[in-house]
């Protein structure tokens, strides 16, 4: 099938009262982050397949104006971050565009947000195994925010 495709990258948009911004975050393909704010609610940054440092096993490696997504995700009031992998998983997918829960973790930290959803799970992994990944990372990493697990039908107010 011939097809004659174009992208228009829209970088702010005012929706309402909420300023919609967007830009191209680290992926192997083309992928989009977005932050969405409201004076009177706050920030929500939504980062999905988003890798902060697309092939480098060590994170965080740059200044924080150097990093994918940070610029979108910087003192936001709720993170919603792409999380696949376990520390342990990350080595054998890195450059997939996915995070390890550290990672995300580590950019939340770097990013200085005041929650943090991770989402975007391993197909593979269950409830517990999830369960379990969050908790140790969050034991290993002690962010100074909250960590909400994303939760089918999880209601967050900002």
């Amino acid at each position: 099938m011939q097809a004659d495709l174009s992208r228009h990258l829209l970088p702010e948009v005012d929706i309402g009262e909420f300023r919609v911004c967007s830009a191209l975050v680290c992926h192997p393909g083309p992928t989009l982050g977005y932050r969405i704010s409201a004076p009177e609610q706050g920030v929500l940054t939504y980062l999905p397949d988003h890798e902060p440092a697309l092939g480098a096993l060590r994170f965080p490696s740059l200044p924080r104006e150097w990093t994918s997504g940070a610029t979108l995700a910087a003192d936001a009031d709720l993170l919603i971050h792409d999380s696949q992998y376990s520390a342990a998983e990350y080595p054998g997918h890195c450059g997939w565009g996915h995070s390890s829960l550290n990672q995300t973790l580590d950019f939340g930290t770097l990013t200085e947000v005041k929650q943090l959803v991770p989402f975007h799970h391993d197909p593979n992994h269950t409830d517990a195994d999830l369960d379990r990944l969050i908790t140790e990372a969050v034991e290993a990493t002690k962010p100074a925010y909250k960590v909400t697990p994303g939760i089918e039908g999880t209601t967050i107010e900002l």
